[in-house]
């Protein structure tokens, strides 16, 4: 029997999302069912496990529809080094992929593992536990991010600096802001005034830009004296720093912005996208939008214009759809420029995990991506 799905989601893992008056499950590529649809909300397997939603809980079920994360959280993330964070009622705390509690879900804050420590809130201090739920580093820091090469960027009182995995403080609290460590070197503010160090704390690049972001591919973004340009890690100026704005390198492009006109040039600085449009962001899933005479619409990564150009805005593109507005109504498209999702909210958020938040006639909700809603 071929049964008329209201919505099927593309094949992950050999199996694939569908959707029925409003429930959920999963069939296989040859249209058997092979996990019923009861569910309100069902995301798409990763490492065999799949994040559902029933009755407002969330938890995980194999394959075969075994619930092997119990489905009583107010919300699951995915699982980073075989742990995955999870909110019950405003707690946090992680479970393995037996659906076993390994860290008690009792932290205001929690964010996922990295290097074999997770990095958590109590009681609006912050430190760092290992997979057994010890607290190797206090929780004593105003502020903490993730470690990355070996280090985590904390903050106390108003200072920013360096630890390491024994939470010795490898590069002093000193600096007025600090980004975590990228490429092997970190940016970091001093009296208004941006550089970047290594690990060592030694000054690869001076203190002396009016603003910095972390390297990407070998180039980092600067501004002096009101202009942009990007830099490579001996400080040499290898994109001019001529541009009234520009953003970190995406896809191997970036959009600059040279006298009130955007477009986009690749590593070499080489203009290959036409610098004639009045906005641009950068590209998200191979899609960037940009805006010609108040309209909006997207180009590729060889500037050919993959939808017209419009629309009265638009948002990236995230999951396979962007939003779109017109005649001040929301609505979804996908790459090809079909609009999927019609265009009549009042207002609409991106998609994330397959969801998006919209706005009709004064009630937020969310839909689905076949513009199903779903109770959340």
């Amino acid at each position: 029997m071929i049964i008329d799905y209201d919505y099927i989601d593309k094949y992950k893992e050999e199996l694939a999302c569908v959707r029925l008056n409003n429930k959920y499950g999963f069939i296989d590529k040859n249209g058997i069912e092979v996990i019923p649809l009861k569910y309100d909300w069902a995301a798409s397997f990763s490492n065999g496990l799949v994040c559902v939603r029933l009755n407002g809980k969330y938890g995980s079920i194999d394959k075969n529809g075994k619930e092997v994360i119990p489905i009583i959280y107010d919300f699951v993330l995915n699982f980073s080094e075989e742990l995955a964070c999870v909110d019950l009622n405003g707690k946090y705390g992680f479970i393995d992929k037996t659906g076993k509690k390994v860290i008690p879900v009792k932290y205001d804050f929690a964010l996922d593992f990295s290097e074999e420590l997770a990095c958590v809130e109590l009681n609006d201090k912050w430190g760092f536990i290992d997979k057994n739920g010890k607290e190797v580093i206090s929780l004593k820091y105003d502020w903490a991010d993730s470690f990355s090469d070996g280090l985590a960027c904390v903050e106390l009182n108003g200072k920013y600096g360096f630890i390491d995995k024994t939470g010795k403080e490898v590069i002093s609290l000193k600096y007025d802001w600090a980004d975590s460590f990228s490429d092997g070197l970190a940016s970091i503010e001093l009296n208004n005034k941006y550089g970047f160090i290594d690990r060592n704390n030694i000054k690869i690049i001076p203190i002396k830009y009016d603003w910095a972001v972390s390297f990407s591919d070998g180039l980092a973004c600067v501004e002096l004296n009101g202009k942009y340009g990007f830099i490579d890690k001996n400080d040499k100026e290898v994109i001019p720093i001529i541009y009234n704005a520009a953003c970190p390198f995406s896809d191997g492009l970036a959009c600059v912005d040279l006298n009130d006109k955007c477009g986009f040039i690749d590593k070499t600085g080489k203009e290959v996208i036409p610098i004639i449009y009045d906005t641009a962001d950068s590209f998200s899933e191979g899609l960037a939008y940009v805006e010609l005479n108040g309209k909006y619409g997207f180009i590729d990564k060889t500037g050919k214009e993959i939808t017209p150009i419009i629309y009265d805005d638009a948002g990236h593109f995230s999951d396979g759809l962007a939003c779109v507005e017109l005649n001040d109504k929301n609505g979804f498209i996908d790459k090809t420029g079909k609009e999927v999702i019609s265009i009549i909210y009042d207002d609409a958020f991106s998609f994330f995990n397959g969801l998006a938040l919209v706005k009709l006639n004064d009630k937020w909700f969310f839909i689905d991506k076949s513009g199903k809603e779903v109770d959340e």
